[in-house]
């Protein structure tokens, strides 16, 4: 059927089909170097410990540890030497030294567990890497590579998307994708830009609308005029500014590492002045050796390491068993700082899917609510609109037949008609469906209903019956159950209420807002925009965690110093670009997991204590003369235990109970 705004142009006969999308193909994890070696070495580690507990021979448990330390070690060996040529020493080439010291003195397992526990740390941070910058390519494919361009005769050619120029009018057929940002001028339809502004419904789009590329449009056909080649889109920025946050974004590092320069040269320089100094005072070589691996073994970090790490990895660890996964031991001592925590509205606070809230039937139309929506979503069964949608799916939950629809017309931006039991039925906009004199024609009370359902937050629909106006749906995003609530908790764990950063129009976003208690409202926002807000608090001194799901939101969580993303509804780009992911959707983890790692970073900093308290009673020992060597090891291995230990209990369910309240 012909809707009337676009006749089909005549194709030009140099015209050619578009050409299909680039494949994308997501690289896997074991593509990347780190993350075979890693393999490798835990492999050999594993094999290793099996002939050692199973009393097999000695060389081949010796020969498989020796095996890890250079699967697992070579790299950050490599790494930590070339940091030394620039005159830096890194916690790396320490923890390579402490193996190889470990192992010179017959523990060879403990130095296999050190070069395991840094080469998948590495290969952790590899991965995360490798799946950000691939989202971040993956965006670009929001936007299709062809599109058609009109000439002044209307004769239509497919170009290259990238090859379009300011001017240049395309068209956008049902269900394509916007190929340039431009301005609507000819056609109507409705474009779904939840990807550029979070809208969770479709926008009319007609003469003078501004459109953006990667949007997709819904049934009516546009001619679009090019205002910003294909550098300059939204979609071109998100990615710009998603990599420019990446790369910008300061490296916060675990408490070991920030010391891990003083720490290590401090380290390494007693350990050759305690092996030099003796020998140039005339003492015996072995001696002094053993003396110098002695101290070099009880003053290795290795405790200190373990007692920042197990903290943490379980604090990791219970979050994830309760549907919070974080990525990374540094995000998760991070989270414990936030000072201030901003949401996103649609698929975050709100579940991102209209549903039809409430059915207005008007007074003296021998209408019952049920008919009502059973003629409504008969009518709306051939659509592919959202609002149809949330309309069959109430008629679904009520139980109701759907009825065959004939003689199905839609006009965008309009609504639909059908013939339904005989009856010819209507569901549109009230702009469409309702008179201007809405009064005089006896529609007064569709008018009041529909100017009370827009105040409350609601988009309106009409319903008409052989031309009269019988009912109005109310047609909303539905709140998250737990949204109030985690806003009241967040509240009182950061000791400052959370804010709101939309794309959404002000009015559904202050509605929102209202009903959750938020009073910080920013409405109306582009990604920059929300990337500007967000830098605007961490300038005033706030640490501010952002939740939120779409690609629109991709920027900011780059940006802000704690990105979480929700996992069920989340767009690839704001899983990958996030720290952390919510993988039920459920707000109530937003808190919790701030004062869980709160309390691992008390955890970490008592370890810190005892494991001190330990090496410098070693060291003090070792420095005076008279620290064996066997008492050297039991004492920094016990120093080990005790602090893993006192880590892992953040791994029972009552630390995650705590959290919670």
């Amino acid at each position: 059927m012909s809707t009337g705004l676009i006749e089909p142009a005549t194709v030009a006969p140099s015209a050619t089909p578009p050409t299909p999308w680039r494949d994308r193909v997501r690289t896997g994890a074991w593509s990347l170097p780190e993350t075979r070696w890693a393999a490798l070495a835990t492999a050999l580690f594993g094999l290793g410990l099996i002939a050692h507990f199973t009393h097999g021979p000695a060389w081949l448990a010796w020969t498989l540890f020796l095996a890890c330390y250079v699967a697992g070690g070579w790299e950050p060996g490599l790494a930590g030497l070339t940091a030394l040529r620039e005159k830096t020493l890194d916690v790396d080439l320490l923890m390579v030294l402490a193996a190889i010291g470990a192992a010179a003195v017959g523990q060879v397992l403990d130095g296999g567990l050190l070069i395991v526990i840094f080469a998948t740390s590495g290969a952790l941070e590899a991965i995360a890497t490798q799946r950000t910058e691939q989202a971040v390519r993956g965006l670009l494919d929001l936007a299709p590579e062809r599109a058609v361009r009109l000439d002044a005769g209307g004769a239509e050619t497919w170009v290259d998307a990238a090859a379009l120029r300011v001017g240049d009018v395309v068209l956008v057929r049902p269900g394509e994708r916007i190929a340039a940002d431009g301005q609507v001028v000819g056609g109507s339809s409705e474009v779904d830009q939840a990807t550029i502004t979070g809208e969770p419904l479709p926008a009319a789009k007609s003469l003078g609308d501004e459109v953006f590329a990667g949007t997709l449009n819904g049934t009516g056909a546009l001619r679009v005029r090019v205002d910003r080649e294909a550098a300059d889109s939204v979609v071109a920025r998100i990615v710009a500014m998603v990599e420019q946050a990446s790369a910008t974004k300061a490296r916060t590092q675990l408490f070991i590492e920030k010391v891990e320069q003083r720490y290590s040269l401090g380290m390494v320089t007693a350990t050759l002045l305690l092996f030099a100094i003796p020998l140039l005072l005339g003492y015996a070589f072995q001696p002094s050796l053993l003396r110098a691996m002695t101290f070099m073994i009880v003053a290795s970090p290795c405790a200190v390491v373990l007692a920042t790490m197990p903290p943490l990895l379980a604090a990791m660890a219970n979050a994830g068993r309760h549907g919070v996964l974080v990525k990374s031991a540094v995000v998760m001592e991070r989270l414990g700082t936030t000072t201030r925590v901003a949401f996103d509205k649609t698929g975050t606070l709100t579940e991102g899917t209209p549903r039809l809230a409430e059915i207005r039937v008007l007074p003296g139309r021998g209408l019952e609510e049920k008919t009502v929506l059973h003629l409504a979503a008969s009518a709306e069964n051939p659509s592919e609109h959202p609002l149809a949608r949330a309309v069959l799916a109430a008629a679904h939950e009520a139980g109701l037949a759907i009825a065959h629809a004939d003689e199905f017309t839609a006009e965008p931006g309009r609504g639909v008609r059908a013939l339904i039991d005989g009856r010819v039925v209507e569901v549109g906009s009230p702009g469409h469906l309702l008179d201007t004199s809405a009064a005089a024609s006896g529609d007064g009370d569709a008018s009041e209903s529909v100017a009370s359902l827009e105040e409350s937050g609601h988009t309106a629909a009409v319903v008409r019956v052989d031309g009269v106006v019988v009912a109005v749906l109310g047609i909303a995003d539905r709140l998250r159950p737990a949204a109030s609530a985690a806003v009241a908790a967040i509240e009182t764990v950061t000791g400052a209420a959370p804010l709101l950063l939309t794309g959404d129009n002000r009015r559904a976003a202050g509605l929102l807002a209202a009903q959750v208690g938020i009073d910080d409202v920013r409405a109306g926002l582009l990604p920059e925009d929300k990337v500007e807000a967000v830098r605007a608090l961490e300038a005033a001194g706030q640490r501010v965690l952002l939740v939120g799901d779409g690609v629109n939101d991709a920027p900011a969580l780059a940006a802000a110093q704690t990105g979480v993303a929700m996992g069920r509804a989340g767009s690839d780009l704001a899983l990958d670009t996030a720290d952390a992911v919510i993988m039920r959707d459920d707000l109530s983890t937003v808190p919790a997991i701030i004062n869980l790692s709160r309390r691992a970073k008390r955890v970490v900093a008592a370890n810190l204590l005892i494991a001190s308290i330990i090496i410098l009673t070693l060291v003090g020992w070792d420095l005076a003369g008279h620290l064996p060597l066997p008492l050297g090891v039991l004492g920094h291995e016990g120093s080990t235990v005790i602090v893993g230990l006192n880590g892992l209990r953040l791994l029972r369910k009552s630390a995650w109970s705590k959290a919670l309240q």
